[in-house]
């Protein structure tokens, strides 16, 4: 059985908010007038009246009252939202900063990687700051000189390695620092959304040296990260965070799952029109609904989507099809689909209600715009709403997740690839 890395009981972080209180507009004449005052009163004697303007505090807690264990070995993702308290609590862990309550026990070497150039110093050369990052970790001149080829390899910094780093890009800044992190042996990993920064080949070599040091090394990695795909294929468990506390912890999936779920239902979603329109036909309500048949903006992409649409007919417009077409955030478009069945409408009803399913493994992550239309093809149109829906699809484990930063289209497409051997080798 896996031994007990790190160990956080009652772990909680306060900081104090100052607040200035506001001041009513003043002019230059009181200001003047005002400075004369304190002038004379300190002549005679007397104590200037000090100002009215005190800064009020408000205590805010990043973490409060979080309770976790790490095992040797661990592959464990934080997720939540911007101030969830994720980077509060790799810097706790990273000993940056002090708990105000609780207590941390950790048991080996830990290098953290929290912001592009941490531990850095800006003066010295790549080459001078491998060996300072070494030195830091507890490294003797010899360990840090038997990885030193291989941290340069990996980073692709050969040319620049006795450049100052304060002359680096960001880029070049992410992948000396992944690098040193990663090679110089420590039994702890902590890694931010700093991997962010780098190009989407350099990300999918960081996650899979990541894997490399949990798997075949047995070193632990924490790793925040807002990409849920790359949590998914790197993690084997996973933390959700909501304001400074943990509300889900266990099977990655399942904390994925339930974050997008809670994401959603935070959002309000869909389209509702006035009841009182004129017009002959109209849409008067679009949703997109989950599995469950619950309203939701945000799916996974091995989700179904389920488009609900309401249509109010005041007068029946003979030859109609009611479809919608979908864009991307770029503004293409991505495909059009009509309602066949629409004919099939009893030209008595008032209101109609209509579904279309968008099946599961169909877009690929990223933001998409719905418009709806019911319009007499090739002649008029009869009802219009753009952009009246807008949903985002978010990578929860596809083997896309490795191209995160490239543009890939829009669609998955199921190919059938086969591959045969037709010549060997002889001997």
């Amino acid at each position: 059985m896996s031994e007990t890395v790190i160990r956080i009981e009652n772990l909680g972080k306060k900081y104090l908010i100052r607040h200035q209180q506001r001041e009513r507009y003043t002019a230059l004449r009181d200001v003047l007038a005002n400075k004369f005052k304190s002038f004379g009163k300190r002549l005679v004697g007397l104590q200037p009246h000090s100002s009215n303007l005190q800064p009020s505090r408000e205590e805010f807690w990043a973490l409060k009252d979080v309770l976790f264990e790490v095992k040797q070995g661990d592959r464990i993702g934080i997720i939540g939202r911007n101030g969830a308290g994720k980077t509060t609590l790799l810097k706790l862990l990273s000993r940056i900063t002090e708990p105000t309550t609780g207590r941390i026990a950790i048991k080996g070497r830990v290098a953290s990687l929290l912001e592009v150039g941490t531990g850095f110093h800006p003066e010295l050369t790549g080459r001078e700051n491998i060996f300072l990052n070494g030195a830091i970790l507890g490294m003797s001149k010899a360990e840090i000189k038997r990885k030193f080829d291989e941290i340069v390899d990996f980073a692709e910094i050969e040319k620049f390695l006795d450049t100052p780093v304060k002359r680096y890009s960001s880029g070049m800044y992410v992948r000396l620092a992944f690098a040193v992190a990663a090679h110089l042996e420590p039994e702890i990993l902590l890694v931010d959304e700093v991997l962010a920064v780098g190009d989407a080949q350099f990300q999918k070599k960081c996650l899979g040296k990541m894997e490399d040091v949990s798997n075949k090394e047995g070193r632990t990695v924490l790793f925040v990260s807002h990409n849920m795909g790359a949590v998914a294929q790197l993690c084997s468990k996973a933390i959700l965070l909501r304001k400074g506390s943990i509300v889900k912890e266990g099977d990655t999936q399942l904390a994925i799952d339930y974050y997008i779920s809670e994401a959603s239902s935070e959002r309000n979603n869909g389209f509702t029109a006035s009841p009182n329109s004129d017009k002959d036909m109209f849409i008067s309500k679009a949703q997109a609904l989950n599995s469950e048949g619950k309203p939701t903006t945000h799916f996974t992409h091995k989700e179904s989507i389920v488009l609900a649409v309401n249509c109010v007919i005041n007068t029946w417009v003979s030859n109609t099809v009611m479809g919608f077409f979908i864009r991307d955030r770029k503004g293409r478009k991505i495909f059009t689909n009509n309602n066949t069945e629409w004919v099939n409408i009893d030209q008595r009803s008032r209101e109609i209600y209509v579904t279309a399913t968008l099946p599961s493994d169909l877009l690929v992550p990223g933001q998409y715009i719905f418009t709806f239309a019911i319009s007499i093809p090739q002649v008029s149109i009869v009802d219009l709403v753009e952009d009246s829906l807008t949903i985002t699809i978010i990578d929860a484990g596809s083997k896309f997740s490795m191209f995160e930063g490239y543009d890939y289209g829009c669609v998955f497409v199921d190919c059938k690839w086969k591959i045969e051997n037709i010549k060997y080798e002889v001997g």
